[in-house]
């Protein structure tokens, strides 16, 4: 039996059309009451994936650091890995269409699993949304929806469609399909565990899911330790790294850096992602596209939100680390 709880105030969700607890408004969380297994379905709640060969990314070593290459997933981010739990849940219990609010990754990882799928996506994106990414949603066949004022006034449009709202924030499935990651680092390493773990962070649904694989794994007693989860922000995009360390955030009205990835000012699962780092670095611009040259240099094309991850390893050098690199750089070219 899988729950689906609150992560505010616990009470169990009553049916996949309450998207936020109708006690508190917290999210839903998935709770893991199996242990992991080498040779059974880890996502016992999905009869059939509808898979398009997420997973299975591979991992490389230069000098002393491994990257984790989630980028070569089918969709060009690690966002399939969500998407193809999500979907596939929601395809088994007859939804036949969806909105979504995203012009990046995520609404390119929506649009193409739920046309795999048969499912009707409409994608809410922001009014001056352009470039590589919303081409690719509209690729897969998603009706793309242009929405004017912030960020938030695409979600409520999304929220408020008529459709089923597939938010890969607040689902619980999507972010769950994302502790494979963790069960592939551990297994590339042959069952190691890594000291430490570097993740670009925005919305949170990379941090969580990772958190939750390699939580699960530990709990199952296929670890022996956590890993040390390294968070890394943006200068303009930093509240969590602002919370962990105390300091002021003022987030700007537009952002414009060029980790156009990373655009989560006010995230709504900001006070789990707090419990879930050792340690938030924050990196700027020149810094990225420095790290985003070198990366290049040694065959590795990544978005410049990806490069993130070893613009902060530049700046807090740790032996035995994975870098996880989450976007594909053709879509930015």
């Amino acid at each position: 039996m899988i729950k689906e709880v609150c992560m505010v105030c616990g009470k169990e969700r009553e049916s996949i059309y309450e998207i936020r607890c109708n006690k508190c408004g917290g999210p839903f969380e998935i709770k893991l009451e199996f242990e992991y297994s080498k040779t059974r379905n880890n996502f016992p709640y999905i009869k059939k994936l509808i898979s398009l060969g997420e997973g299975k990314t591979p991992m490389i070593k230069r000098d002393k650091i491994w990257f984790k290459l989630d980028f070569l997933n089918p969709t060009g981010s690690y966002k399939d890995r969500g998407a193809v739990a999500l979907i596939s849940y929601l395809a088994e219990r007859g939804i036949s269409k969806i909105s979504e609010d995203s012009s990046g990754n995520a609404g390119a990882a929506i649009a193409a699993y739920a046309s795999a799928a048969g499912i009707e996506a409409h994608i809410y994106v922001p009014d001056n949304a352009k470039g590589g990414k919303l081409k690719q949603i509209e690729a897969y066949g998603a009706h793309v929806i242009r929405v004017k004022g912030t960020r938030e006034d695409v979600a409520k449009a999304a929220e408020n469609s008529g459709y089923y709202y597939a938010s890969h924030v607040l689902q619980p499935q999507f972010r769950d399909g994302i502790r494979s990651l963790a069960y592939e680092i551990v297994m590339d390493l042959e069952w190691k565990v890594p000291e430490y773990v570097f993740l670009p962070v925005s919305a949170g649904t990379l941090l969580l899911g990772v958190h939750k694989g390699f939580n699960h794994l530990l709990e199952s007693g296929i670890i022996p330790t956590m890993p040390k989860i390294i968070a890394v922000q943006t200068e303009q995009v930093m509240p969590l790294c602002a919370r962990f360390k105390n300091i002021p955030y003022n987030p700007p009205e537009k952002v414009t850096s060029i980790a156009d990835a990373l655009v989560s000012t006010k995230p709504v699962l900001l006070d789990k992602m707090l419990s879930t780092i050792n340690e938030c670095i924050v990196v700027n611009d020149n810094e990225i596209i420095e790290a985003w040259k070198d990366l290049a240099r040694i065959g590795i094309l990544v978005e410049y939100s990806s490069a993130t991850v070893f613009a902060a390893y530049k700046k807090y050098k740790v032996d035995n680390a994975v870098l996880v690199l989450t976007g594909n750089g053709l879509k930015t070219l």
